[in-house]
């Protein structure tokens, strides 16, 4: 079964609650099997558009991903990532 895949890219506005949103998403993963493979870091935008943030989320399969950002578990760092920044998501099937 291929893996699920949750990609972010974050423009942050307000930095000193962002820290806030970041550790309750890491607590909101570790009952649906949540894995950083991105979390920010060095990048560099060859083509098209992007924005300041990336991360790549991996779960076992594409409908435990779609479970974590459905979850009770995830919605109140939903919120406050709303609030602090903006981003564009995708939930994805990797290649099996």
């Amino acid at each position: 079964m291929p893996k699920g895949y949750v990609i972010v890219h974050v423009t942050i506005h307000d930095a000193d609650n962002y820290p806030t949103y970041a550790a309750a998403a890491s607590e909101a993963l570790k009952p649906h099997g949540g894995k950083f493979l991105v979390r920010g870091g060095k990048s560099e935008t060859r083509e098209g558009q992007s924005r300041d943030r990336h991360v790549i989320i991996e779960f076992d399969s594409y409908e435990q991903a779609v479970k974590w950002y459905e979850s009770a578990e995830y919605a109140p760092a939903l919120a406050m990532r709303m609030e602090y920044a903006d981003a564009d998501l995708v939930i994805v099937e990797g290649a099996d």
